[in-house]
């Protein structure tokens, strides 16, 4: 594997970036025919705002000419996933034939700029909560083919994974409930069938449903959308017998306020479904 990474990576990242790949290169880049063939180009990869890097490692995995079979070339990792850079800052440069970095530039940026969009904005979130014993989780609202390296963008900055799918947690949201008839009769159903492994967390607008989770035995439950006084009562009444998470619209305004509630978790959406990208640009500084 490549430098650059934050471990663990996520497992199934080389299929997905070569995918990418190859949905812009395809048949072929119909601009190298204006490069000469046994060019090689020397280049450099930019950071052009401050933020934490991620992507490092996705970038010099496409970069590295060595890597893609290439007989000759370099490349040299400066930032890996999880620093924080500041405009000016070189993340990464190398040596290979021009037409060669020029067809992958495009590829390697787009997910530089992505993921350590998603980086940089988690690394707020944490820094707003600091001195509360909360956590900044994410949320399945990523993009899709995306979600593995969404969330470890977000471990790269600082927050932690909620569950990554359907398969691995459960979690009782307000149409289960709607459609099971109570939260008792949800969490019985399922704590039947699931895996002795996998937690139960319920999703709850009031005070009373939490005590409802908490009795019908979910180890988790979500305080969606409650005022902070009510989340401070919740916290106060069930917070030694279940993990108590927050969620619904939580912005870098409001991030704060709603830690020192108590709440052990809170989980933020827009980490993933709205994180600005982060610039960066590749440049070509001379040939041999």
């Amino acid at each position: 594997m490549s430098e650059g990474w934050r471990y663990p990576a996520p497992h199934d990242w080389v299929d997905c970036v070569l995918d990418a790949l190859d949905e812009d290169v395809r048949y072929g880049d119909l601009s190298a025919s204006a490069l000469p063939t046994t060019q090689q180009a020397r280049w450099y990869i930019e950071a052009q705002a401050s933020g934490v890097v991620c992507g490092a490692g996705i970038a010099a995995f496409l970069l590295d000419p060595l890597e893609a079979g290439e007989e000759d070339g370099e490349i040299t990792v400066h930032r890996s996933d999880g620093d924080r850079v500041q405009p000016g800052d070189r993340i990464l440069d190398g040596l290979a034939p021009s037409a060669f970095v020029l067809e992958r530039e495009r590829t390697a940026l787009n997910y530089l700029m992505l993921l350590s969009g998603v980086a940089t904005l988690t690394a707020k979130f944490v820094v707003a909560v600091e001195g509360t014993s909360a956590k900044i989780v994410d949320t399945r609202k990523t993009a899709p083919l995306m979600r593995s390296l969404q969330k470890y963008a977000v471990r790269c900055g600082g927050g932690f994974n909620h569950r990554m799918g359907l398969f691995d947690g459960v979690m009782l949201k307000d149409n289960h409930i709607r459609l099971a008839g109570s939260i008792a009769d949800a969490v019985a159903r399922v704590r039947a069938t699931a895996p002795h492994m996998a937690k139960i967390e319920v999703e709850c607008e009031a005070l009373d449903q939490v005590r409802e989770a908490v009795t019908a035995g979910a180890e988790i439950v979500m305080l969606d959308n409650m005022d902070p006084f009510a989340m401070r009562e919740a916290v106060r009444l069930f917070g030694d017998r279940c993990v108590l998470e927050a969620s619904g619209g939580i912005t870098l305004d409001t991030v704060a306020g709603v830690a020192q509630t108590g709440v052990h978790l809170i989980s933020v959406g827009v980490l993933t479904h709205s994180a600005p990208a982060l610039s960066f640009h590749l440049e070509i500084e001379g040939t041999d």
